[in-house]
């Protein structure tokens, strides 16, 4: 087990219970035997349903599974593996998805049209979803509000440490509750996002109001970080509501216009930024936690694209590795971006110090103090393009020797 990032969080969340949802974690030997590895959420009958899933052309079986299924727009039941991806498995894949949900149905209780499924791991391996069956029912049996946490952990790959987060928002009157979880460290890069996170709450909301929300929600969060470039087949963000907070008095939305929702939206959207933060902080061998910024571009979607070029740059994340405050490796970012820039109008910022300005380095630059903020953990690169009002902020980190250790290991 790989030491815990130090960037990750000093201190775990306290999960409050979402009410109309039970969790529990077990180890099926996916792929280890004795390793906590599948985990399962039961939910209340009517909870509503969302998500967004991986835009790759070469999908797993689950997300198939689970785009098929959202249009009921209801769920009962989460299954969740790791160690196997079930992604490039062709029929086996496919036929491994249908066993999956008919065992889950036969110890869950619950239809299989209303059961979602996701995997996390190796691509490429058949799954052998056989072993779900001893052990689905021990999971039911033993489910209950408190043990999210233990979910999260069963979720886990390369990851150091589990993701969740937790708010309160209010809806009517009436506070309700919003918590969720996420796994990812590598194979991460903005296309929905590349990673899986499951997001619970007790408020009644119809699943379209949902659905408008999540995917809104999820272009400035996890569709606005990268760790390597790499999009997933497998990238899958699903959001429950059971509307067990009706009984409390909440009032039923169906339209995601509808003003009630303001708190639940702004508390939504921090729990997706927080849990893609957190999947950063935790890229595989990270030491640097990176914002970077785009100012006047021609277009907000030119800005996003530059930003992400700088992100996703081997020479400017190696840099950043290296703590070498290097902005020519920015400019070379920005030049190849593809987006309008002119050298004699682009402007570099290293945390609160201008780097370059007008073609050339900036007149005040100071090596010394430059290189301080680079040892920083935190790092913030702004760029200005000077060209409009387009604007974008993306977050990555470092590339170190530690990540093609990881991954040049993955399958042994």
């Amino acid at each position: 087990m790989a030491a815990i990032s130090p960037l990750a969080p000093q201190s775990y969340p306290e999960l409050p219970e979402v009410d109309g949802a039970r969790f529990s974690a077990g180890a099926a030997g996916v792929r280890y035997k004795g390793r906590t590895d599948v985990m399962i959420a039961l939910l209340d009958k009517g909870t509503q349903v969302a998500g967004v899933f991986t835009k790759s052309k070469c999908p797993s079986a689950p997300v198939d599974w689970c785009r098929a299924k959202l249009a009921g727009g209801t769920a009962r039941a989460l299954i969740v593996n790791s160690g196997n991806a079930n992604a490039f498995t062709g029929k086996a894949g496919a036929d491994a998805v249908k066993l999956t949900a008919a065992i889950g149905a036969k110890a869950l209780g619950v239809p299989k049209n209303e059961i979602f499924l996701a995997s996390t791991g190796v691509i490429g391996e058949p799954l052998d979803a056989a072993k779900f069956e001893p052990v689905l029912p021990k999971l039911a049996a033993k489910a209950k509000p408190s043990a999210m946490f233990e979910a999260a952990k069963a979720i886990m790959t390369t990851d150091t440490y589990p993701k969740v987060c937790a708010r309160k928002a209010e809806l009517g009157g009436v506070e309700v509750t919003i918590a969720g979880m996420a796994k990812g460290a590598g194979m991460i890069a903005p296309d929905m996002a590349t990673m899986l996170s499951f997001i619970f709450t007790d408020a009644p909301i119809a699943a379209p109001a949902l659905q408008a929300m999540l995917s809104k929600g999820v272009e400035t969060s996890f569709n606005a970080i990268t760790v390597d470039s790499d999009t997933s087949t497998s990238d899958t963000l699903m959001l429950f509501a059971t509307g067990a907070a009706s009984k409390r008095g909440a009032p039923r939305v169906e339209d995601a216009r509808d003003r009630r929702l303001a708190s639940f939206r702004a508390a939504l959207d921090e729990i997706l930024l927080d849990l893609a933060h957190q999947v950063v902080r935790d890229g595989e061998g990270a030491r640097h936690f990176v914002e970077v910024a785009v100012t006047g571009a021609a277009s907000k979607a030119a800005a996003r694209r530059v930003a992400l070029s700088i992100a996703n740059s081997p020479l400017v994340k190696t840099a950043v590795a290296g703590e070498d405050a290097n902005w020519g490796r920015v400019v070379a970012a920005v030049g190849k971006a593809g987006e309008k820039a002119e050298r004699d109008r682009l402007a570099i910022w290293f945390g609160g110090l201008r780097v370059a300005h007008k073609g050339r380095r900036d007149p005040a630059y100071d090596e010394a103090e430059a290189s301080e903020i680079m040892k920083r953990q935190e790092i913030a690169i702004r760029v200005d393009l000077g060209l409009g009002t387009g604007a974008a902020t993306v977050w990555t980190c470092d590339l170190t020797k530690e990540y093609v250790e990881i991954n040049g290991d993955y399958r042994s």
